[in-house]
């Protein structure tokens, strides 16, 4: 394909220095080199996948990065998020983004958006842009960033991972007739919620982002300056267990509606099953007082079910709850899960517990499916760590 922006200004000697290793490559040299200074890419995601394109795109000279992302760093992604370091924890991640590619690279613009994707401003976010490559972590993220993409002509470079395996390709529906390939073409639908757990609960070989968003960086610069054969058209599978990859065909579904407007939030949650019924939620102070009137009272104390991971609970945890990590009640096996808490449960209500609240709502809402009187703790161990017990760890 022919190179996807054209040449900025010629460089200056700083330049020429600083990029003396991309300039006497065979395809690159000082054409694709201001090329790269004049391309403008939007990135969505700070996160496992964006933070070694970030870095990447800014050591390679790309004049203007766009970083979209709503969160603040946790302790958690510092496994894999190398973007960020331990003295970030807790700041945007948009803006600790923004100073670790100002250490790579100062003279790379970056723009922050400290905002959550959706139907509203997507349009208004991508618009302006060469080309967006998607490290978002969430089915209705991808779908929309897919659709945005498909209405204003750009091209989408995407990854997606999952403990030991990742996938990568380049989308692109070009206007009027929307030829090419987009996200929809590939996943027409999203797998169940119950088969697609986050990272918390399936966990993600750090090193694995270094991998995918190292390629991913790759296509990009693939396209902005016109060199090689791009992944249009095909889907790039890793598996880093086995350290091999394999190359799949993909083509347009023609069956595929081109995207001519784009659906509210609401549509992309219920095609993505993030809908489910609502779910009984009670907060932390109110089940901090059910277990101090039970303790005053020597009556029987609210069961607490704790469905986070082991080492979560070697950090931080309460006393005298049950532990069953929210795996457990994916798919098949919550068949086995369910009646070990009815049994331990004994008629009392189930109070489900996690970090942050994202696990023990999907957890009590197969918990209420199956009939037991179950109930979200809201805001999970972090609210009591604000809320109720500020000497508890947060991580």
């Amino acid at each position: 394909m022919p190179p996807l922006v054209e040449p900025g200004p010629d460089l200056s000697p700083g330049a020429l220095s600083r990029y003396a290793r991309h300039l006497v490559l065979p395809g690159v040299g000082p054409d694709g080199q201001r090329r790269l200074a004049a391309a403008r890419v939007l990135v969505v995601g700070a996160g496992g996948l964006g933070s070694p394109v970030l870095l990447y795109l800014a050591a390679a000279g790309v004049g203007t990065l766009g970083v979209v992302d709503d969160d603040v760093v946790d302790a958690s992604n510092l496994q894999r998020q190398v973007v960020h370091g331990a003295a970030d924890v807790g700041r945007p991640k948009t803006a600790s983004a923004r100073e670790t590619v100002a250490g790579v690279n100062p003279d790379v613009r970056v723009v922050e958006h400290r905002v959550r994707l959706r139907a509203a401003n997507a349009l208004d976010l991508l618009r302006g842009y060469d080309l967006v490559v998607d490290g978002s972590d969430n089915f209705a993220t991808r779908y929309l960033v897919s659709d945005a993409a498909e209405l204003l002509g750009l091209p989408v470079v995407w990854g997606g991972l999952h403990r030991f395996t990742g996938q990568v390709s380049v989308f692109w529906a070009r206007p009027p007739a929307g030829e090419g390939v987009t996200y929809r073409d590939v996943f027409p639908e999203p797998p169940p919620p119950a088969l697609a757990p986050d990272c918390a609960t399936g966990g993600v070989l750090g090193a694995l982002c270094g991998t995918l968003g190292s390629v991913m960086a790759s296509e990009a610069i693939k396209l902005i300056t016109g060199l090689g054969r791009s992944l249009l058209g095909r889907l790039a599978v890793h598996d880093a267990l086995d350290a091999s990859w394999r190359h799949l065909a993909v083509r347009r579904d023609p069956a595929r509606t081109l995207a001519t407007s784009l659906p509210d939030d609401h549509a992309y949650a219920v095609l993505c099953g993030l809908q489910p019924p609502a779910v009984a939620t009670v907060t932390v102070r109110e089940l901090a007082r059910l277990r101090e009137q039970a303790e005053a009272t020597g009556g029987a104390a609210p069961f607490v079910l704790d469905v986070r991971e082991p080492w979560e609970v070697q950090v931080a945890t309460l006393s005298d709850v049950a532990l069953v990590p929210a795996g457990a009640f994916l798919g098949d096996a919550a068949a086995d899960a369910v009646p070990l808490v009815a049994d331990a449960a004994d008629g009392r209500p189930v109070h489900v517990l996690c970090k942050s609240g994202a696990r023990s709502s999907r957890v009590a809402q197969v918990l209420r499916e199956a009939g037991l009187p179950a109930v979200d703790v809201a805001g999970g161990l972090d609210a009591w760590a604000r809320e109720v017990d500020p000497s508890l760890p947060r991580y």
